[in-house]
């Protein structure tokens, strides 16, 4: 390069040009030509290697080759031909000014093609960590994305360090006057960083987890980790974006546990009308007899009490002091027998129908059992069914459920009183 400036310098000194124009205009044409054989040069190194990798990659059986050229990381360092064209010809000029700017241009220019090819690499990294059973458990996203920060960050400063011809490690020294501003600028992604290292560290969340955030209306599965936000999918497809650091500092509900366990809980209770609640009589007894689920309760049940209540010299009309069973105690053991026999439920998970404390609305009988299917839509059908069931058996133990009264209740109410007076 420096040959054709000197010879375009004598060719324009021979068509009589003024010493300054002459050196200038030869300069100027060396610039260009500079510019154009580097484009020439990139333009064939990046065709050489696109189809030189492009048939290496076809035939190689590994997948990493595979992201590095969906990434262009060998596109960026096909620039490196160009750069070094540069490095090699910046000193073509006798003027140091023009020296020192196609320098700086020359630096700034391997600065940036680093840049490419760190971020490209760290791309394809991430990509390559999906394919692995690792990534179902522990997102790198997040520190890929601290990587590239700090890349980046160090790009700027020697950039700036080139720009102003100062040292980058004085930079660095000086900037410690600007960290205050710093931390306000970058507080989310440090906040992020911390808050992802928590994440993934305690193993709090993953991709595809299922997480309930009821301060960002989010109830979803997520599908993104990234260093300052988190994705969620809801379940009517909306997408709720939520900071990192939220999910640490706030409460979180994440149902992976229960999708990695053998069940899903159903715990849901039926008020009844304690009014309706009263000791058995033969009658009823013979009645519960014929429920093939509880038909052997019953019996041994019975047997067990008159046999209680003989060796206490207690007979058999003296209702207060012996013992009998009640409509309610038998419904509680019927429901007990009937989800026991229900296939959809895990008997080996916890397993309880209970009562809980009366209110005015009645006593709770509550169910707690599991489910075995966990998608949705199987688990509330049968969750459904159950409660059909119940809400139907009931009137046979001669129990009533407990409901507010409506408008029908009150006008049958009505009907009757006028009957009774007519």
């Amino acid at each position: 390069m420096r040959s054709l400036y000197l010879l375009l310098n004598d060719i324009f000194r021979d068509l009589n040009f003024l010493e300054l124009y002459a050196k200038l205009t030869a300069l100027l044409l060396s610039i260009v030509a500079l510019f154009i054989v580097a484009m020439i040069v990139h333009w064939i190194t990046k065709v050489l290697t696109i189809k030189i990798i492009h048939r290496l990659v076809e035939k190689s059986k590994t997948d990493w080759d595979d992201y590095l050229l969906k990434h262009k990381v060998f596109q960026s360092l096909s620039h490196l031909a160009s750069a070094l064209v540069f490095y090699y010809s910046v000193n073509f000029s006798q003027i140091l000014e023009v020296t020192s700017l196609l320098t700086t241009f020359t630096n700034i220019y391997f600065v940036i093609i680093f840049v490419k090819v760190v971020s490209g690499t760290l791309k394809a990294s991430n990509d390559i960590y999906l394919t692995t059973p690792y990534a179902a458990s522990r997102s790198i996203k997040g520190y890929i994305q601290l990587i590239m920060i700090l890349v980046y960050f160090i790009a700027i400063i020697f950039i700036v360090a080139f720009i102003f011809k100062k040292s980058p490690l004085g930079l660095l020294t000086g900037l410690t006057a600007f960290a205050a501003v710093l931390l306000l600028v970058f507080k989310d992604p440090i906040l992020g960083l911390v808050a992802s290292i928590q994440l993934s560290a305690n193993n709090m969340l993953k991709p595809g987890d299922w997480i309930e955030v009821p301060k960002h209306s989010a109830n979803g599965t997520v599908v993104d980790i990234s260093l300052t936000t988190v994705k969620v999918q809801n379940g009517d497809k909306t997408i709720s974006t939520i900071p990192t650091y939220s999910l640490v500092t706030d409460s979180f509900m994440n149902w992976s546990g229960m999708e990695e366990s053998d069940g899903r809980r159903i715990k849901r209770f039926i008020n009844i009308d304690m009014k309706s609640v009263r000791f058995c009589d033969e009658k009823m007894l013979d009645k519960f007899q014929q429920f093939r689920l509880i038909k052997n309760y019953v019996i041994e049940k019975q047997n067990e009490i008159a046999e209680h209540n003989k060796n206490l010299g207690i007979v058999d009309d003296s209702i207060p002091n012996g013992r009998r069973q009640t409509n309610l105690g038998i419904f509680r053991k019927y429901l007990e027998e009937y989800l026991k026999s229900n296939p959809y439920i895990n008997n080996d998970m916890t397993f309880l129908v209970r009562h809980l404390q009366p209110t005015e609305a009645g006593i709770p009988i509550e169910i707690y059992v599991f489910s075995k299917e966990k998608q949705l839509n199987e688990y509330e059908g049968i969750q459904a069914d159950i409660f059909d069931h119940v809400l139907a058996v009931i009137p046979e133990f001669e129990l009533r459920v407990f409901q507010a009264p409506s408008g029908s209740d009150i006008n049958d109410l009505s009907e009757k009183l006028a009957n009774r007076i007519n």
